[in-house]
Order: structure tokens, then C-alpha cells, then sequence
């Protein structure tokens, strides 16, 4: 944060504690004080002298950063893990700031997760209204018909969510081994959304990749590794969310 006024509640989600309308709410009901004053106005503006403390936690002023992993398979989106299990943040060598997942790829899923300590990017982003296209690319069991393909972009129903695919482009097809290479373009991101949206269809999914996030591509990256986004790119994601909302 610069040496200008800033909103306490974009302050406090910069920090990566917590989103900006949870902030809020933290202020609203009395849980945050700046310079040792309780403060409940949402208008407050700090700077970046001031001492902020979030549920009686000081809060720790870090630079924003932010990363993208090309996540293997076999470990889960989180910071930490009670079933033991590898997780992403394991993968970060190097990286000293307190960073967490933007969304989730799931345990058995490749391709493009983003990482970073800003909470108003992260919620960006992650918020169903804003629609960032996210593209992945399924090797599925069974070969779908024009029909029961056209019926992604209707929408599967699974348990009470209705899921759906902006659009698809199959890649490649073997009748030998009966599967089918798909590629999905998701504005929606639903716990398991794609497995449950072809299981919905009768199509179980072998493998799954996330290959595209907005703007972002894996080039360069492979497996483990991962890389900071430059200012650019970190621009483009979030001109191209609000464009969406717009």
C-alpha cells in the first residue's frame, strides 16, 4: 500500500485475511480497531502508517504477489491439509509471503492455479458474477452424441446445481478404446464442476486440465513449477473481470 488513503475494508483484503464484503462485515460488527480506536464506518480510510488489528490479530501489511502453478495431480488446493495429504503451497520454494489458492483445482486435477496474499484479487476472480473463463481439457469414457454434447451447454443437473459449459470442442475421439478428448469452456466454477456435468451425462472423466485461466496459459510452465505474474498480466485479470461485470 502506498503512502495514499485507502479504504479499510480494500486494506484489510489486500492483506489476504479475508474478502472485502467479509471485511466489511468484520468492521460493522465491531471487530476491527485502527491505532488502538475501535472503528466501525465502512467510509474509514487508513494509511499506511497506521496500525490496524483484525479479530484482536494485527494485521501484517505485505506487498501483493502473485504466482501461477502449473498444479500435478495428487495434491489438494489448500495452505494445509488435517488428512496429511501434499498441498500446493509445498510446491512454492522461495515464495516467504503468506499466499493461498485462488479457487481450487481438485486433488486428481492438472493445469493452471493461481496464488496470492491479496484477498480483493482472489475474490475478483473466484466471485460467480464475474464470469472469467476458465478452459480445461477432459479425456472422458464413452463416446457423447451431438445431442447429449449440446446438452453441456444447456446445463446437466447434478445433486441441486444445474452445470453448464459456455461451449465445447471435441479434440479427438477413439473408438477403439471408447474415449473421447473434449475441451470446456467454463464461466462458472461449482465444486467438481466438470466430473459431475459429464458423470451427469454418463461420461466419467479419466483425466482433467485446466489449460487456460482468463488471459494465462501454462507456456513455459511444467508440472511443480510455477511463476510470478507480471504487473501486466495482473491488470489484464482484473480489467477483464470488471469488464465482464461491466
Amino acid at each position: 500500500m502506498s503512502n495514499t488513503l485507502e479504504r479499510l475494508q480494500k486494506v484489510i483484503a489486500q492483506s489476504g485475511v479475508t474478502s472485502r464484503r467479509k471485511a466489511e462485515k468484520l468492521i460493522i460488527d465491531g471487530k476491527v480497531k485502527v491505532n488502538g480506536k475501535l472503528v466501525t464506518e465502512l467510509g474509514t480510510k487508513v494509511s499506511a502508517s497506521d496500525k490496524i488489528v483484525v479479530n484482536n490479530i494485527p494485521l501484517e501489511k505485505e506487498v501483493p504477489v502473485y504466482y501461477m502453478l502449473y498444479k500435478p495431480r495428487g495434491y489438494i488446493s489448500s495452505v494445509k491439509d488435517d488428512k496429511g495429504r501434499k498441498v500446493v503451497t509445498e510446491l512454492l520454494q522461495g515464495v516467504n509471503e503468506r499466499v493461498f489458492p485462488i479457487g481450487r483445482l481438485d486433488y486428481d486435477t492438472s493445469g493452471i492455479l493461481l496464488l496470492t496474499n491479496d484477498g480483493e484479487f482472489a475474490n475478483l476472480l473466484m466471485h460467480p458474477k464475474y464470469e472469467v473463463d476458465k478452459v480445461y481439457v477432459a479425456k472422458i469414457k464413452g463416446i457423447p452424441g451431438k445431442n447429449e454434447l449440446n446438452q453441456l451447454r444447456k446445463g446437466v443437473k447434478s445433486d441441486n446445481d444445474i452445470l453448464k459449459a459456455v461451449k465445447y470442442n471435441v479434440l479427438s475421439s477413439d473408438k477403439e478404446k471408447n474415449t473421447m478428448i473434449i475441451e470446456l469452456t467454463l464461466q462458472e466454477g461449482k465444486n467438481k464442476h466438470v466430473r459431475r456435468m459429464m458423470a451427469g451425462l454418463g461420461f466419467p472423466v479419466m483425466k482433467l486440465k485446466r489449460e487456460r485461466y482468463g488471459t494465462l496459459t501454462l507456456d513455459g510452465l511444467k508440472p511443480g513449477t510455477y511463476r510470478a505474474l507480471t504487473p501486466k498480466e495482473v491488470k489484464q485479470m482484473r480489467n477483464l473481470a470488471m469488464e465482464i461485470v461491466e
